[in-house]
């Protein structure tokens, strides 16, 4: 295999030529969840793709990673371990803590840095993705800076069961199952297991991922009840960072061949919620959610354990008042939290966060409504640590956030939005006990987001547009400086509030639906992510690749057969931690996937190949001035799938 750059000129040119399929978003979507209440996308003011149960399906992915790697807007760092989701710009250290996670409006983000268990979330469980680019302060609060993913799980109405088995390369193999029905015509029920195992691309990276869920609900014409639980467990070898010259000589090989490295997350979590419809007008709903997990490991021969445990309680009131124009909606809700993280090295911390918010969608005529709103949050933070905090401190922060937008819809067809929204993060446990001494405690990071965008949809074409500016203050990252670590810190370096930084970025997408049953669907995204303060003012965020597109072809033929086919492509960019911007940097590259679906009956078979080219490239880099250290993105992967619904 080869190392080979690719400009981003030739890569998207390379995408007319051989080219997944999401949602034909020709027809409004309903958010289910993202928006806290049903709406319709082109009636919101927001950047927002929906992808839908049978896109996911003609996808062929196998997991949930691959699958959001081809949405645009995101961009993945994975470190053969854990991968994180980035959205307008966030390094892969940053995205964790940048980009909120959702399941079925769950919080699936971590109290420490920490990025959210994907693995946790088989494809089989889901049945739709809502992904929201851009703040979300008012409605989610802390962390939802750069975006918002929903994943929505399967809700079935009807009795019956799913089974499917699967397997392809590095010896990989997966088997999932779900069975639902109803038990009378008011409850019903729903269980899902699934269990994956494999080698994986590189030495010493072998994985097992386990998943049960069981879920009942309660509908009647006003009230809606559920209550759910749910266990995850994972475990993965650590194949460790290479050097320059490890990856270019073999980039399956171990960092260290005699190397025990591992991680293993196990996670159980219970969720009940209910709604009721008091009114015509008022609707009350409210969710409690309490998971644990106990995450164990090996890290350079040196076994670390952490317990965490999350309790939330999520109240809300909706409102929809009839007016001449239509109906106003008004949601007043309220987010509380408490969560403890323990680790094995003598650290112990507790963070709480209560905020209330209100957002209220007003029509201005038939065709013009506008969305205001705000959020008032509190983070109290109980602080031990055997080194630097061994008689503990308590720290209280608040901040708030305000949004503003306006949405323009002269036809069915076609809308044009524009909105302001503020955002902020609140440091995670681990970062606020391991600060420069002298300092207790980091600001609460803020920002604020403002975008335009327009969406036209016809019936062979679609088009979205969108632009934004994103800023933000104080922003919370890890600075390795020697000079700046904590009094008894056991290693170099802090977190603190860094330099402002700004980002630009465009959105782009052209969707075709063509003769014979085939669809073109070509997207690209621009950023321009740079510090704007301090000594590196004016340097590019590292890891952030400033070009990035995707084009996908597929066609249905007949009753029984889909494929499609997509190419990825990331322009080059720094390698992470690269601030100063002083090393070379990653080419860039492009990876083209290939998946075909034939349906008979009750039975789908399924193709889907990775890396159809089996090109070389990385999938995460961390800089240093002793060397950087490089993990290798996976090679040709063949994956067979074979489902049957009952």
């Amino acid at each position: 295999m080869k190392y080979t750059q690719a400009t981003p000129i030739a890569a998207l040119l390379g995408l007319i030529l051989c080219g997944q399929s999401f949602a034909d978003s020709r027809d409004p979507e309903h958010i289910l969840v993202l928006g806290r209440a049903d709406s319709d996308v082109m009636s919101m003011a927001a950047n927002v793709q929906v992808l839908d149960e049978l896109a996911i399906a003609n996808s062929g992915a196998s997991n949930l990673t691959d699958l959001l790697r081809g949405i645009n807007g995101i961009q993945i760092s994975d470190n053969n371990t854990q991968a994180t989701i980035a959205m307008r710009g966030f390094t892969g250290a940053q995205a964790a803590s940048n980009t909120l996670i959702l399941v079925d409006g769950r919080r699936l983000n971590n109290i420490d840095i920490a990025a959210p268990a994907l693995r946790a979330i088989p494809l089989s469980l889901v049945q739709s993705i809502e992904v929201l680019s851009g703040s979300a302060g008012v409605l989610y609060g802390d962390q939802a800076v750069g975006g918002v993913i929903n994943i929505i799980t399967r809700q079935p109405e009807n009795t019956g069961a799913t089974l499917q088995l699967g397997g392809g390369s590095f010896d990989s193999y997966q088997a999932q199952g779900d069975a639902y029905g109803r038990i009378n015509q008011a409850w019903s029920y729903y269980g899902s297991a699934n269990y994956h195992e494999s080698d994986n691309y590189r030495d010493h990276n072998d994985s097992q991922t386990g998943s049960v869920l069981a879920r009942i609900n309660y509908d009647s014409s006003a009230t809606h009840f559920y209550a759910e639980a749910s266990y995850f467990d994972n475990k993965v070898q650590s194949p460790g960072a290479l050097t320059l010259a490890q990856f270019l000589h073999d980039p399956r090989q171990a960092a260290d061949p005699a190397s025990q490295d591992y991680q293993h997350d196990m996670t159980q979590a219970w969720r009940m919620g209910a709604s009721h419809q008091l009114t015509s007008i008022w609707a009350l709903s409210a969710d409690l959610d309490y998971s644990d997990s106990l995450v164990t490991s090996m890290n350079w021969g040196s076994r670390g354990r952490n317990e965490r445990s999350l309790l939330s309680v999520m109240p809300k009131a909706l409102a929809s008042f009839p007016t001449e124009h239509g109906a106003m909606t008004v949601i007043v809700g309220g987010d509380f939290s408490r969560g403890t993280s323990a680790f094995s090295f003598g650290r112990e911390n507790t963070q709480t966060v209560s905020s209330g918010y209100v957002q209220a969608t007003v029509p201005l005529s038939s065709r013009i409504s506008y969305v205001v709103g705000g959020r008032y949050a509190e983070a109290r933070d109980r602080l031990f640590d055997d080194n630097v905090y061994p008689d503990g401190v308590d720290l209280s922060q608040d901040a708030t956030a305000f949004e503003l937008g306006l949405n323009y819809r002269p036809s069915a067809a076609q809308r044009w939005y524009v909105r302001m929204d503020d955002n902020f993060r609140f440091a995670k446990v681990d970062e606020q006990a391991y600060t420069p001494k002298g300092i207790t405690g980091l600001k609460p990071q803020t920002g604020r987001s403002y975008e335009a965008g327009v969406d036209w949809i016809y019936t062979d074409f679609n088009v979205g547009l969108n632009i934004y500016r994103l800023d933000l203050e104080d922003e919370i990252i890890f600075d390795n400086d020697p000079a700046l670590t904590p009094d008894g810190g056991p290693f170099s370096g802090a977190n603190i509030n860094a330099e402002a930084s700004r980002r630009y970025g465009v959105n782009s997408r052209l969707g075709w639906q063509m003769a014979f049953d085939m669809e073109l669907i070509a997207e690209y995204q621009y950023i321009d992510a740079s510090l704007t303060a301090g000594e590196n003012q004016g340097k590019r965020l590292s890891w952030v690749a400033p070009h990035s597109g995707r084009l996908q072809l597929s066609q249905t033929l007949g009753d029984h057969w889909q494929w499609q086919v997509e190419t990825i492509v990331n322009s080059s960019r720094f390698v992470e931690g690269d601030s100063a911007n002083l090393g070379d940097k990653l080419p860039g590259y492009g990876l083209v996937n290939f998946a075909t679906n034939y349906y008979r009956d009750h039975w789908r078979l399924g193709l889907r190949i990775d890396n159809l080219l089996d090109k070389q490239y990385v999938a995460a880099s961390y800089y240093s001035e002793y060397g950087n250290g490089y993990y290798s993105g996976s090679g040709r992967n063949v994956q067979l799938t074979l489902q049957y619904q009952f």
